[in-house]
C-alpha cells in the first residue's frame, strides 16, 4: 500500500479522505482509508494490556505495509480526538516491533474543524513525530467557510508521494 489515510471522525474529515483518495488514484498511487471510529478498539487501560484486540493487530499489519500516511482529525478540546490516540496506544502495545509501523515514514496531517483546527494540527505533528513519523511541513486545513483547496492538496500529495 502506498498511502494509508487514517480518519478519526465520520463527517467532513471522512469526506476529505474520500476526495484525497480520488486525487491519489489520479496520481497512479494506491491508498486505503481506515476509519478509526469503526474499529473495535476498547478504551486502552493497563488492565486490558494482556488482551490485544484483533482490530489493533490488523491495523498494525496494515500500517507495517504502508509506505506513507495521511492523518485526518477534527480538533477535540484543542487536541487530538480519542479515537486516534486510542488507536495509536493499542498499536504501541502490539509487540516489540510496533515502531516499524511508523519509523521514518512520511505523513501529512490535516483537519476539518469547526473551531479552527490549528491546535489539533500541532498536537498531531508532535505525537506522530514522537513515535517516529516524518511529518511533512504542509498541512491540509479546512473548515466550514474554507473548503479543501485542491491545488494545495495536490501539492501536498505530490510531496508525500515523492518521499514514499
Amino acid at each position: 500500500m502506498d498511502i494509508t489515510i487514517l480518519v478519526s471522525s465520520q463527517g467532513k474529515n471522512l469526506e476529505m479522505a474520500q476526495a484525497l483518495g480520488k486525487m491519489i488514484e489520479e496520481k497512479n498511487s494506491s491508498f486505503e482509508i481506515i476509519d478509526l471510529c469503526e474499529l473495535d478498539l476498547p478504551l486502552y487501560t493497563p488492565k486490558k494490556d494482556a488482551d490485544i484486540p484483533k482490530d489493533a493487530e490488523t491495523l498494525k499489519e496494515k500500517l507495517l505495509i504502508s509506505k506513507s500516511f495521511i492523518f485526518l482529525a477534527p480538533e477535540y478540546n484543542g487536541s487530538i480526538p480519542p479515537a486516534m490516540v486510542n488507536a495509536i496506544t493499542w498499536i504501541s502495545r502490539c509487540g516489540k516491533d510496533w515502531r516499524e509501523a511508523f519509523n521514518n515514514k512520511p505523513a501529512i496531517v490535516g483537519t476539518h474543524s469547526g473551531g479552527g483546527g490549528v491546535h489539533v494540527l500541532g498536537a498531531m505533528r508532535m505525537q506522530l513525530s514522537y513515535i517516529g513519523i516524518n511529518v511533512l511541513g504542509r498541512v491540509l486545513h479546512t473548515n466550514y467557510s474554507k473548503p479543501l483547496n485542491e491545488e494545495s492538496a495536490h501539492t501536498c500529495l505530490d510531496s508525500l508521494i515523492k518521499f514514499t
